[in-house]
């Protein structure tokens, strides 16, 4: 039995609790936020619950084009492809759901292809009598300065899992999912796709000359451990050194050379560099 609670009592919850600690009624959202902090500060709330509490706070005041996939790393199919053209897209991105986009006018979104509709392809005189149109779903549009908190209710209402972004004027600005936006809340939800890399280094060595390095490291450490000297005045990890590189968001095993360093991607998704390899050149 805990020390100084009466027999029979049963342990409040973390909610029954935050809920006593936040009798004093607070007048504002600061004033709740400040509240919040201080119930972890004393233990009411363990860490994982404070930290969502907190992002579900920030939800409401956060916009739609903070976290969205720009236009320009969206990857779409456009509705005059070919199974045997766009195919190999959606293997490659492993993505579950793809906007198409018209065949005269790319700022058209026409319809949201599903992967798993195209399972139907597998019946061969389903394949022989092929119409992308026939696959298509509804689109769902979004400004985006639209907030977080609606465009959750939206999702919801509508029932619907990827939303078009578009700008004040009606231009494609992008796409955001549910999944980005619960990230939002819960933090990063890694899948299957996702590559599984040593949580703790950031640099690791493979072999005698061959390093795995997470693109999240510090350029200040990246040059410590490697005698480079890239400049941190423009950016701060050594991923966006290589992004301004390449110009564009690589794809995995792209490779590009730097002065004596080779760098492969070796994991990238639709937003960031997540993994590079280096190698030392003579």
């Amino acid at each position: 039995m805990s020390e100084g609670r009466p027999s029979g009592e049963q342990p409040r919850s973390w909610l029954s609790r935050l809920t006593h600690a936040l009798s004093g009624e607070p007048q504002n959202r600061e004033d709740l936020a400040e509240l919040i902090q201080h119930a972890g500060e004393r233990g009411l709330l363990d860490p994982d619950a404070l930290r969502i509490i907190e992002a579900t706070l920030q939800v409401s005041e956060r916009q739609v084009r903070e976290i969205m996939i720009p236009r320009a790393q969206m990857v779409a199919v456009r509705s005059d492809m070919e199974p045997r053209e766009f195919l190999p897209i959606l293997i490659e991105s492993a993505h579950s759901r793809f906007p198409v986009l018209d065949a005269d006018n790319s700022d058209e979104v026409v319809g949201i292809l599903f992967a798993k509709d195209l399972l139907k392809l597998i019946v061969p005189e389903r394949a022989e009598r092929f119409e992308l149109k026939d696959y298509l779903r509804p689109v769902f549009f979004v400004p985006e300065s639209t907030h977080l908190d609606r465009l959750l209710k939206e999702f919801r209402s509508k029932r619907n899992h990827m939303a078009i972004v578009v700008n004040e004027y009606g231009g494609i600005a992008g796409v955001v999912t549910l999944e980005d936006a619960l990230e939002q809340i819960v933090g990063e939800i890694d899948d299957e796709h996702d590559f599984e890399v040593d949580e703790d280094a950031l640099i690791r060595e493979m072999s005698p000359r061959e390093f795995s390095v997470k693109a999240i490291t510090p350029i200040a450490d990246f040059n410590e451990h490697f005698g480079s000297d890239f400049s941190n005045d423009d950016f701060d990890t050594i991923g966006g050194i290589l992004m301004n590189a390449f110009e564009r968001l690589p794809e995995r095993d792209e490779e590009i050379t730097l002065g004596n360093l080779k760098f492969t991607v070796l994991a990238a998704d639709s937003r960031a560099i997540r993994q590079i390899k280096v190698e030392p050149r003579k």
